[in-house]
């Protein structure tokens, strides 16, 4: 079950932080819209495994997500899912849903222990009507989020399961970054969700990854995955 903590924003937020300080998107906000905006915010923290939404549901809140990991799926033939988004620290989520109506068109899962930041619906709506800023900003972040599905479903329609794990490996490096050694992606993923995000089953990623590795484009430990060629993997990823 996921914990749920009312705040009053001036004084229990500051631990985690106003959401200004957290993404410059609110930072367009006046005085009293931010004052507004941190006395409705919610704060859950999920643990590892919990959905956070799912598919099919009614939005409430928009959210963005603070600390910790989170997957956006949609679960195929099988009960395959398929991931078609990661988010780090400070991504929104949940707002296309909020402002386009309808459902949710897909599950969001917590990957790892985080806690989230819920605004309920009726305020973020009052705040994109009454700050032109603010709704721009908003719908520039939406514009990005449309963009990169859509070439995510060009490279996983179009290429072959070794350029499609190239790609996944590179996307997971460009959004997550890099341990301290500057090589092992600092994202630890389960075999099966590797396979959910490169569409294909979860032996295919197995012996595909055990493949880059043989080559010596990768080196794996567990879930800790190491790029040793990144020009290579990145010829893989273009070639398909």
């Amino acid at each position: 079950m996921s914990r749920y903590i009312k705040r009053n924003a001036y004084e229990s937020a500051t631990p985690l932080g106003k959401l200004w300080e957290l993404n410059p998107i609110w930072g367009v906000l006046d005085a009293a819209q931010r004052e507004m905006a941190m006395n409705e915010v919610e704060v859950r923290r999920y643990r590892k495994g919990e959905t956070i939404h799912h598919e099919g549901a009614t939005p409430t809140h928009m959210m963005m997500l603070v600390s910790g990991k989170i997957k956006i799926y949609k679960e195929g033939a099988g009960q395959r899912q398929q991931i078609i988004r990661l988010l780090k620290p400070f991504d929104f989520f949940s707002y296309r849903a909020v402002v386009g109506g309808g459902g949710y068109n897909s599950t969001a899962e917590a990957i790892e222990d985080c806690t989230v930041y819920q605004l309920n619906k009726e305020c973020f709506i009052q705040l994109l009507q009454h700050n032109n800023q603010f709704c721009f900003l908003v719908m520039q972040r939406m514009a990005g989020d449309l963009g990169n599905q859509e070439a995510q479903t060009v490279n996983l329609t179009q290429k072959h399961i070794r350029g499609r794990l190239a790609e996944s490996l590179l996307t997971l490096r460009q959004h997550y970054g890099v341990d301290e050694d500057g090589v092992t992606i600092a994202m630890y993923m389960s075999r099966e969700d590797l396979a959910g995000m490169s569409n294909m089953t979860t032996s295919n990623a197995i012996r595909t990854l055990s493949q880059f590795a043989q080559e010596g484009i990768v080196s794996v430990d567990g879930r800790k995955i190491k790029i040793l060629n990144e020009a290579e993997l990145m010829k893989v990823s273009r070639i398909g």
